[in-house]
């Protein structure tokens, strides 16, 4: 059982996502959450790792390294997003400890990866590319236009591309900017989409997303 500030924002959260699934012609488990648990201690994550959440995202490598490695011992079927910038000094850290990198967005980024595939050591790690679809100088994430170029330079080295991720302006209506997600998505034939967060994540499973990223809702007071 959940208890305190967990109970309400955990459980709200997943019922929000069966409610909007079902609203809007999707399975739910065609949509997974993501436990944005970034400044997240052992005491508020375990509760949720009790109730059977698995899926957690994170931004600093150093932090999760710090958090996850014991709590994967103790749960079974655990799984690591990093959601953040990957520093290129920091990718074989990040390879041996995450299982997705959401946030591929540079050729040079995409050089260095493929060397860490060359390694005989066997990586499991997935990719997805970050889109700036509002074209946001000061965020990070590949320009929709040079979107192509990325999608060939993984796919020339054989990477395991898998979806896109982005993260629409905070002033802007997230809808067109989920769709244009979604739509090149398709266009690439990627499978996977992580769009939404805890102000927007309805509106993102509507336009297809298949993970959400949800952290002030999910331990929300």
């Amino acid at each position: 059982m959940l208890s305190g500030k967990n109970r309400l924002g955990f459980h709200q959260v997943y019922e929000s996502i069966r409610e909007t699934c079902q609203a809007t012609g999707r399975f739910p488990h065609a949509v997974s959450l993501l436990a944005v648990s970034k400044n997240q201690g052992d005491k508020e994550i375990v509760p949720l790792l009790k109730a059977g959440q698995r899926w957690f995202g994170e931004n600093r490598v150093q932090e999760a390294a710090a958090k996850w490695p014991k709590l994967r011992e103790q749960y079974p079927g655990l799984r690591l997003h990093l959601i953040a910038p990957l520093q290129t000094n920091k990718i074989r850290q990040t390879l041996e400890l995450f299982d997705v990198i959401e946030s591929v967005d540079r050729p040079s980024l995409v050089l260095k990866l493929a060397k860490e595939w060359e390694n005989p050591k066997r990586i499991t790690t997935k990719l997805l590319i970050q889109v700036n679809t509002g074209r946001e100088p000061q965020k990070s994430g590949v320009l929709p236009e040079d979107l192509p170029a990325l999608v060939d330079l993984c796919q020339r080295f054989s990477l395991p591309l898998t979806g896109l991720m982005g993260i629409p302006p905070v002033d802007d209506d997230p809808a067109p900017h989920f769709q244009l997600l979604a739509d090149l998505a398709h266009y690439y034939n990627l499978p996977d989409l992580s769009m939404g967060m805890s102000g927007d994540y309805p509106i993102a499973i509507a336009h297809g997303a298949t993970w959400v990223r949800v952290g002030k809702a999910l331990w929300a007071s």
